[in-house]
């Protein structure tokens, strides 16, 4: 992959604040190396419309001169606030996102939600570190496959700061941008120094027939030096986690039949499914038990004052076995995994290995960036960056369905899906013009961008042993690619004293070429090769209202492309031989945001009203075929959601107690179908309907007390309310396996310093222990214990 990224200093985003008014964790108008804001380390901040420069270690890709919401935490902000087993844990109270982390090492479901994007659109935020695209666009959500951002090509222990822009308001970003931009800046030293880190969890689980307990462990070391002109970071970390179950086998009691045959059985749980029907619940399955490695390579050589070259690779490793488990009891008191059943009288259809799955998982993931950047700050800088991500391999292993246990797990029939040869690369050629340096009353971004991805996976029947053997005969295949040539600018231009506009424009030329379905060896589609241009302007304004006070108002068109996975993932039989959609059109979003901010001195508030209307939004439902003549379920545009909210966020230090810093935000969201020729069961059922995972309220406190260069304490609290996962807004009970529930939890973390090398931290995850799903359940109260070693 060849991507952009990789600017100047952090811009904090409220207004006219100094270095010491501002906290770690803020609203920001973040950083942007394009522009002479940034400074030397002992320069001041410069204070204009709505952004303060404030120079870091590191740069971020965001860019500083567009006047919208934006967000930040420090690397210092983390350690004291947030219980970090992954990277993602780093957005946890951050206004109006959540990530869908079930279980510590969540690779292939960890999906991050905004405020019109729910947790099944992972192809509607940007994630990147350092510059370099960490999202993958190979598809969206977690249907078949999975395309969660590649979290674990970050670790908590190499984090600098994380930024965060809200909504598709920068031209320099693809219209996947549409939800958020997150940028993990990761460290680069000054000077010798070492790291190392080792942490414990431990989770009691108690749900339906499940009562025990799981636990992870972490290791973590780094070392980095730098000197003349060379610098140098190196990082490894190596997890092994427990995951609680995640699904659930179960029989709905109005599909049993008042019979004696089949096995009576003890041991079910009578619940109720998502849409109020009762079932039985009748086992745990997809119990994760992971281990991972991370290896971090980064060098830099500054080749003279104003020019630097760098190098990263990234290495993830992850080998899972996910693992069942029957509640069910014969009269001997033996598990039961096959066969009919009966329960209570009633018979029940057979039991099979596609209700007490295995599943066995090898991965290797590789990503490069290079870039040669300079920066000058003078009448003219450049950069040239590419980046890559590989699918080394990507191994999953799967019992049949007529394979079960316990014969499952020592081999037998199964299959093999392999995705190696996927990946993407960018490519970014960037330039900035500053036509009057000294009062740069113009500031003019431009590029040119690359983005090319590629979906190879394929399954295959294994009858002998699938958890060894290799070949087979084809099952199915997807592959495809999808490219993307981008022009784009964007001119940043100080009106007055007191105003500042940015108008940008981005154009985008995609293809969606060598696209195939091979539904078996037998039987196959290929794909013709479609072309298209799309548009996207941006403009912003900010108004320095008041010294304390500055307003700005963003709109940005966002146009997210249809995925691989989306244009050609099989949904139906070898005999219908339909794919999802080669002919879907892309989303095309108008997004809008009124802001005001406020300076108080030792506390900063901002109001943000938030608008959203989204054309042919993309979805997996319901249509009538015509060629079919008959109704086929899979993605397809949905006509117009349009959503809108107001975000309220606001941040303290030493307001009332000196050490005490308080952030928290609240946030409403109206989100519906409006238009919809699709459907979930009957035609008009979707119309009017909440979009899927967007609540209408949700909110976040944290406070955390510094009681002195020691000790330190923080108390965090999330709210989310009620939600959907489906279109039609069937699922009415959200605690249960399938629902999306509405929650309140607490964390806990209390952290000390031994000295200037040793410190320790204590944490408590859900500390009210509340059970709450996202179609899984989520962890229930989780004890975290580090011991951490910087010198």
């Amino acid at each position: 992959m060849f991507q952009r990224h990789l600017a100047a200093a952090i811009t904090l985003a409220w207004p006219l604040a100094s270095p010491a008014q501002v906290p770690p964790s803020a609203s920001a108008a973040a950083p942007d190396s394009n522009t002479s804001d940034t400074h030397d380390a002992d320069s001041a901040p410069t204070k204009e419309v709505g952004v303060v420069s404030i120079s870091a270690s590191r740069p971020t890709s965001l860019p500083t001169q567009i006047p919208t919401t934006m967000h930040s935490i420090t690397r210092d902000d983390i350690a004291d606030s947030v219980n970090a087993t992954d990277s993602e844990d780093a957005l946890k109270y951050f206004p109006s996102l959540l990530v869908r982390k079930r279980y510590i090492g969540d690779y292939n479901h960890a999906i991050l939600s905004s405020r019109a994007s729910g947790t099944g659109n992972s192809a509607r935020s940007a994630v990147y570190a350092d510059g370099i695209l960490l999202s993958n666009y190979l598809g969206n959500g977690v249907s078949g496959l999975s395309f969660p951002p590649r979290w674990g090509l970050v670790t908590p222990e190499e984090i600098e700061r994380v930024d965060v822009m809200y909504g598709p308001f920068s031209a320099s970003y693809p219209g996947n941008s549409v939800g958020a931009v997150v940028d993990y800046v990761t460290r680069m030293p000054k000077a010798f120094e070492a790291h190392a880190k080792v942490g414990y969890v431990s989770q009691p689980f108690d749900l339906y027939g499940t009562h025990t307990t799981y636990r992870a462990w972490q290791s973590s070391a780094s070392l980095g030096s730098r000197e003349g002109g060379w610098s140098w970071w190196l990082n490894v970390n190596h997890t092994d986690s427990q995951g609680q179950p995640l699904t659930f086998p179960t029989r709905l009691v109005s599909s049993g039949l008042a019979s004696n045959s089949g096995t009576a059985v003890t041991g079910a749980v009578l619940d109720a499914s998502s849409s109020q029907q009762p079932w039985y619940v009748l086992g745990s399955a997809t119990q994760y038990n992971t281990q991972q490695d991370h290896l971090k390579v980064k060098l830099a050589y500054d080749v003279n004052a104003t020019l630097r070259a760098s190098y990263v690779l990234g290495l993830w490793q992850n080998e899972s076995q996910g693992n069942s488990v029957s509640y069910l009891r014969n009269a001997a008191g033996q598990p039961v995994t096959s066969g009919a059943i009966n329960i209570n009288g009633r018979s029940f259809a057979a039991l099979t290995g596609g209700d007490f799955p295995v599943t066995r998982e090898k991965l290797l993931h590789a990503m490069h960036g290079v870039s040669l950047k300079q920066n000058t700050r003078g009448e003219f800088d450049w950069e040239i960056a590419a980046s890559l991500y590989d699918y080394v391999r990507d191994d999953k292993r799967q019992n049949d369905s007529s394979n079960v246990q316990p014969a499952a797990l020592m081999g037998g029939a199964g299959t093999l899906a392999d995705g190696s040869g996927t990946g993407w690369h960018n490519v970014a050629l960037k330039g900035t013009w500053r036509p009057d340096p000294t009062r740069n009353t113009h500031v003019l971004d431009f590029g040119y961008q690359l983005d090319d991805y590629q979906l190879r996976y394929k399954t295959t029947q294994l009858t002998g042993n699938y958890l060894q053997d290799s070949g087979g005969s084809l099952v199915s295949k997807v592959s495809g690619r999808t490219s993307m040539h981008s022009l784009y600018a964007q001119d940043t231009w100080k009106l007055a004293p007191r105003w500042k506009t940015v108008l940008g424009l981005r154009a985008e030329q995609w293809e969606a070429s060598d696209g195939r379905t091979d539904f078996s060896a037998s039987s196959a589609l290929d794909h013709p090769t479609r072309r298209g241009v799309w548009y996207s302007p941006k403009g912003a304004l900010s108004w320095q209202w008041l010294d304390d006070t500055v307003l700005k108002a963003s709109v940005g068109r966002a146009v997210r492309m249809p995925t691989v996975g989306e244009l050609y993932g099989a949904t139906s039989t070898a005999n219908s031989q339909f794919i999802n959609d080669p002919n879907l059109r892309p989303e095309r979003s108008r997004t809008t945001e009124l802001s005001a901010e406020k300076d108080m001195g030792q506390a900063r508030a901002r109001l943000t009203w938030f608008t959203e209307q989204t054309h042919d939004a993309l979805y997996s439902q319901t249509v009538y075929d015509a060629t079919a003549n008959r109704n086929i379920g899979r993605v397809q545009n949905i006509d117009h959601i349009a959503t809108s909210g107001l975000e309220m966020a606001a941040s303290s230090e030493d307001l009332w107690l000196k050490g005490l810093q308080l952030q928290g935000s609240v946030t409403c969201t109206d989100s519906k179908v409006k238009s919809n020729r699709g459907f979930v069961t009957t035609p008009g059922d979707t119309d009017g309907r909440w979009q899927p995972n967007i609540p209408r309220w949700r909110a976040t406190v944290a406070g955390t007390y510094r009681v002195n260069d020691r000790w330190s304490g923080t108390l965090g609290v999330r709210y989310s309310g009620r939600q959907y996962r489906t279109l039609n807004n069937v699922d009415v009970n959200g605690q249960t396996y399938q629902g999306v529930s509405q929650f309140v939890t607490a964390d806990l973390r209390i952290r000390h310093r031994f000295d200037k090398q040793w410190s320790a931290a204590f944490g408590i995850d859900n500390l009210n222990n509340k059970k709450y799903w996202n179609f899984h359940p989520y962890p229930q109260r989780s004890y975290t214990a580090e011991l951490s070693f910087d010198l």
